[in-house]
Formats: C-alpha cells, sequence, structure tokens
C-alpha cells in the first residue's frame, strides 16, 4: 500500500488515508497535510471531480495515481490540468508498490517542495481562427533560415503545464524542437497528442530514427532517453534504452550532451525548466560551451525550482526567465541566430 511504502522513509510521516473523498476531505481539514496523494478511481466521488474542488478551496500539492492505460493517461494530464503537480502509475497487473515505491517517495517528496498553480484553461480551436489549437502568435516564418537551427527543452515536476504553454505559444515555422519531459512511460504518447491537439506545431512521441524538421516537435517516450543526431544540415532523433541518469529516463542531460556531441553548438538553443533534482544541469553547461543559447526557468514560476537552480548556478544557463517569458525568447533568439547564419552563408559582399 502507499501509506506502507511513504511510511518507510524516515523523511515522510505520513498523517491519514482515506477510502473516499468524503473522508479525505475531513483529514485534510484535521491534519494540514503538506502533500496529498489522490487516486483518480474512487468511490463515492471520482478523483477528478474531488481534485478541482480541492484546488478551488485549499490549494495543496497533489500527486496523483492513475491506472497505466489509455483513459488513465487521459484522466491524468487532465488532473494535471486541474493543478495537481504530479502524476505517477498506479501499481496493478504490470507493477507492485515494490517496484513504483522509491519514485512514489521522490514525487512526494518534490511535491513537498511545489507551489501549486491554478488550472490552465484549454482553449478550444474553434476560438483561435487560423491556429490548430493553442495560441499562435506572429507570423509562421520570418526571415532567413538557418537549416542547422535545433529547440532542446528539458523539464520534470510541473513541466506538463509548463511546455503546455509554452509550446502553444510558438508559431508553425520554428525549428525542430525536441523536448523530455519526466512522465511515466505510458503516459507520454497521450502527453505528445494533447500537446498537438492545442499547438501550432506539429507535435508528436519522438520513434527511433525520426527527423527533427521545422514545425516538429518529439516528445521523449517514457523511460527511454532521446539522442539528437546529425547528418550534414538535417537531425533525427535516436530513442534508445539505458540506465537511468540522475534516476530518470529519459533523461535531459543526454539529450543535450548528445546535441554537443553533434556540433549543434551555435545552432542551437537549449533550456531547463521546472522540476526536481539536476537533471539538465551538465548537459545545458557542455551546450553553452559549444556556444549554444541557453536558458533556465525563473523561481517565481516554477511549480518545483529544482532543475533551473541547478543549471543557473554551475553557469550552464545565461538568462533566468518567467514562464511567460520563454516563447518570446526562443522565437526572438531563432529569428538572431537565423539572420547570423544567413549573413555567413552569403559572405562578404
Amino acid at each position: 500500500m502507499a501509506r506502507d511504502v511513504l511510511s518507510s522513509d524516515p523523511e515522510i510521516t505520513v498523517v491519514g488515508a482515506a477510502a473516499d473523498p468524503y473522508e479525505a476531505r475531513d483529514q485534510i481539514a484535521r491534519s494540514s497535510p503538506d502533500v496529498l496523494t489522490l487516486d483518480l478511481e474512487m468511490p463515492r466521488m471520482d478523483g477528478l471531480t474531488f481534485l478541482a474542488l480541492i484546488m478551488e478551496s485549499r490549494p495543496i500539492p497533489v500527486v496523483v495515481m492513475s491506472s497505466l492505460t489509455q483513459r488513465g493517461s487521459e484522466f491524468a494530464l487532465e488532473a494535471l490540468r486541474l493543478g495537481a503537480v504530479d502524476v505517477i502509475g498506479k501499481p496493478g497487473a504490470s507493477c507492485s508498490f515494490g517496484t513504483v515505491g522509491p519514485e512514489l517517495i521522490l514525487k512526494v517528496k518534490a511535491a513537498a517542495r511545489a507551489r501549486p498553480r491554478p488550472s490552465r484553461r484549454v482553449v478550444a480551436a474553434a476560438d483561435e481562427p487560423g491556429a490548430r489549437g493553442g495560441a499562435n502568435p506572429g507570423s509562421s516564418r520570418s526571415g532567413p533560415s538557418d537549416p542547422r537551427a535545433v529547440i532542446l527543452l528539458g523539464a520534470s515536476t510541473g513541466g506538463v503545464e509548463a511546455l503546455h504553454e509554452v509550446l502553444g505559444s510558438l508559431p508553425a515555422g520554428m525549428p525542430g524542437i525536441a523536448v523530455v519531459q519526466h512522465i511515466p512511460a505510458l503516459f507520454s504518447k497521450a502527453f505528445a497528442e494533447r500537446l498537438n491537439q492545442n499547438c501550432a506545431l506539429e507535435v508528436r512521441e519522438a520513434a527511433d530514427g525520426d527527423a527533427l524538421a521545422p514545425g516538429t516537435v518529439l516528445v521523449a517516450p517514457g523511460n527511454y532517453h532521446l539522442l539528437l543526431h546529425r547528418s550534414a544540415n538535417t537531425y533525427s532523433v535516436r530513442v534508445v534504452d539505458g540506465p537511468p541518469i540522475w534516476h530518470q529516463r529519459p533523461a535531459v542531460d543526454l539529450l543535450f550532451k548528445s546535441a554537443a556531441e553533434t556540433g549543434a553548438g551555435a545552432h542551437c538553443i537549449a533550456g531547463v525548466l521546472t522540476g526536481m533534482g539536476r537533471d539538465g544541469a551538465e548537459g545545458l553547461l557542455r551546450l553553452r560551451e559549444h556556444g549554444a543559447t541557453t536558458f533556465a526557468q525563473d523561481e517565481k514560476t516554477s511549480v518545483v525550482y529544482g532543475m533551473p537552480r541547478a543549471a543557473y548556478e554551475n553557469g550552464a544557463a545565461q538568462t533566468l526567465l518567467g514562464l511567460d517569458h520563454i516563447a518570446p525568447y526562443l522565437i526572438q533568439n531563432w529569428q538572431s541566430c537565423a539572420r547570423v547564419a544567413a549573413g555567413a552563408a552569403e559572405g562578404p559582399p
């Protein structure tokens, strides 16, 4: 049981357990817990309804447990939209509390440091003429293009909604974008599909060998590392197995380091968004040393200011940005890099 797993860690005190939302409501009022773990499948009231009520009346960091199914994935992503800070696959036929226990402990500790955010309003496609779902500021392409331009983003706790905001604010003509988001294995496909519905860009879960073309966003599959590969002026991705890095697979560091090794360097914009731990800091530093433009999300807008802090304090991130400034930063710097690349290609008059 989740209670037994969490109680096994000396840094965690379980103050109560409830069989249904009404009992949970009373226990929350009595105990004022720092974190709530929530099973989305409960008697007497569904978990999403209960979560919405909690976030409206008494916002608290919530870690959601959801079944590893397509429907469960959709519910989990909706829970994140409603304000949950993280999600974990619920033990069932394919796994037990013994196997997911260490991950649950890490997520609960991260949630204890989180700032719950208000739910994000999902904008229907009909509300945005000329765009497929989300916001579509500016023209789809402006000025000369750098064929080797690429954007790399890494995130963990709080990153699902942060990436919705950033990617949903980009125009269709951006360079290829590769994303590593720490997310349970069977949830990454639903995450990419939801992004695709709310972005002007084409978003999909990456498959081994996929081309990273302009206007495309490739999301690392849960439980596989994502690496960048270059051939001449084009990019593709490798989806590979391997040991976790910083307890994570996929790992942001491996994507960033692979990009540095391809020579993406000065053609690359890379950033670390909200999340617990240090994943991404070493790889981002490697990219900066190779001439990349780098950034990290600031503390005020991060759900958990762990990964961005590490990337800024080790000198990897050139600047800290609020969440609403990241998309404009990507657009501005991509266009600047493109103009520099075009000027270099034309040579002196």
